[in-house]
């Protein structure tokens, strides 16, 4: 336990593992939160109606308060209803920023390594950018030198799927990063959000 209360106070969380991109699930909490729901009663909704299609109404409760947590730091009535609404591309570009705000280690991760490449226009992508970044993090905070070879092996490989669900690898084995686009709407909210830094990791620089 004290290695978990240290990677919480550092503002890394390996909770990413489980917690994933969750997109099918936050569109839904999306639209239930557009339709005025309470948290209490998104979780009986989507739990009696068994939307996100889980095994038990624990882990779906679960998850429903981490979607709200995601979409309420998106700080945007506006925003909200794209990913509601709106298509599935502009969609999980908001879920992909509200993860962001979410979780430090993917923020870090697409800043960084991601914003980085796209800044210095090198689309090139490989297992070596991910474990530099781990190492890096590792030299730099006992918290995520604490976790396990296996933990880290999980983040890996979600951070990957959450490039690839977003377009930016034609596949999880893709060498190259792909060009991305950011939506207008999503780009006046992190600037009013004073999100500036992380406009790179969408390919967009001012």
């Amino acid at each position: 336990m004290q290695n978990t209360n240290r990677a919480q106070e550092s503002g890394y969380k390996a909770s990413l593992t489980r917690e994933q991109f969750l997109f099918h699930e936050m569109r839904i909490v999306a639209k239930q939160m557009v339709q005025g729901e309470d948290l209490a009663s998104m979780i009986q909704i989507i739990a009696a109606n068994n939307l996100f299609q889980y095994p038990t109404e624990r882990m779906t409760a679960s998850m429903v308060r981490a979607c709200y947590r995601r979409l309420n730091l998106l700080n945007s009535e506006q925003l909200l209803r794209n990913i509601a609404e709106h298509s599935v591309e502009e969609a999980k570009q908001i879920c992909l920023y509200a993860i962001m705000k979410d979780n430090r280690l993917v923020w870090d991760f697409m800043v960084t390594v991601i914003g980085e490449k796209y800044r210095n226009q090198d689309f090139s992508y490989g297992k070596l950018d991910m474990t530099s970044f781990f190492i890096r993090l590792q030299e730099q905070n006992d918290a995520i030198a604490d976790w396990s070879e296996s933990t880290v092996k999980k983040l890996k490989s979600v951070l990957n799927r959450i490039l690839r669900e977003n377009d930016y690898l034609d596949s999880i084995k893709a060498g190259h990063l792909n060009p991305v686009w950011l939506y207008p709407e999503l780009e006046n909210v992190i600037l009013t959000n004073g999100d500036q830094a992380v406009l790179p990791a969408f390919n967009h620089f001012e």
